[in-house]
């Protein structure tokens, strides 16, 4: 299904676009920029990069303060959103842990759809990576041969149980009727680290995490899990080329915690809007494989929010919770 419609970029945003122009609210403190992953990941690498932005651009009377919260696979981190109702000062860098974590450890005491949606800045891709030493692997179907025939000894790195990787290595656990063994690290940064130093045989990383590997030769990807093939990687094929259906997004929004003042939701807006149409952020995408053709806001964020929750629902009872956390 679609979900993003064509943007017309304006060149000229950052220049027109001022903080007083944004909202007569400002923040009058530093602002805690949470992030629900470890350092070196997708979530990480984009928050770092927003961050760096609104200096830059000095679009902020107050810095962001990037705050790394992985544990519990992103359960520190909206646990703390969540008790940080009604703080006009505190924004979370989201990935689809967002929706899966809650699902999952039911006792959290969070529903997602209570916090304070302010825009979908991109929808991040999956890809099959394994080392560029397998020369034995050279596409899906020798992939798929060679992890049958190792079973539980093929180890797939990922950023936590529970969270996307997991869902994605159950999924195609299911469509390709293998098992193997799922090994959890704090962080996409870790896990392609140890991709390449070959701890671990392939995994699903997000293109950004990968992408300073691949440049340099050390690992390679086979599949993407999109409707059609992204520009960074015109010669890998999707996994439906394939006749595999699999398709798999990650989201990738800014929310605030419950109860956020008007005010400082449109401050928000207007800033990541503005950031959103930025020539850094559109180039960002398009580089390291994101999909950013509009940023989604308000009530129409808060509604796909809501779909992605109940759409992770029917996914987890599918694939089953022990699938995806290895229990």
């Amino acid at each position: 299904m679609k979900l993003w419609k064509t943007l017309t970029m304006s060149a000229a945003a950052l220049a027109v676009m001022t903080p007083a122009a944004m909202a007569e609210w400002q923040p009058r403190k530093p602002v805690e920029f949470i992030i629900m992953a470890g350092t070196g990941g997708g979530a990480d690498q984009i928050a770092r990069l927003l961050q760096g932005l609104i200096e830059k651009h000095d679009l902020s009377p107050r810095p962001f303060i990037p705050i790394n919260k992985p544990g519990g696979s992103g359960a520190e981190a909206l646990r703390y959103l969540q008790d940080k109702a009604g703080d006009d000062h505190t924004v979370m860098m989201t990935l689809n842990s967002f929706y899966t974590t809650p699902i999952i450890q039911e006792d959290l005491g969070v529903d997602v759809t209570q916090f304070t949606p302010i825009g979908l800045m991109a929808m991040d891709t999956f890809l099959l990576w394994v080392n560029s030493d397998r020369d034995d692997i050279t596409d899906l179907d020798s992939y798929v041969s060679t992890v049958k025939e190792a079973g539980l000894d093929w180890k797939v790195g990922g950023t936590g149980s529970g969270q996307e990787d997991s869902v994605l290595t159950a999924m195609m656990e299911a469509a390709f009727d293998y098992e193997v063994t799922y090994i959890p690290f704090p962080g996409g940064g870790t896990v392609a680290k140890n991709l390449v130093g070959n701890q671990i045989d392939s995994t699903v990383n997000n293109p950004a995490e990968q992408m300073e590997f691949w440049r340099a030769g050390n690992t390679k990807p086979l599949v993407q899990f999109t409707a059609e093939r992204m520009p960074a990687f015109p010669d890998v094929p999707t996994a439906k080329e394939l006749d595999v259906d699999i398709e798999y997004y990650m989201q990738r929004s800014v929310n605030g915690p419950p109860g956020m003042s008007p005010e400082a939701v449109e401050w928000y807006t207007n800033l990541f809007q503005t950031l959103f149409d930025s020539e850094e952020w559109q180039e960002f995408c398009k580089s390291d494989g994101l999909t950013c053709e509009t940023m989604m806001k308000g009530e129409e964020l808060a509604e796909f929010h809501a779909t992605q929750k109940d759409a992770h629902v029917a996914l987890i009872e599918q694939v089953g919770a022990d699938a995806i956390t290895g229990e």
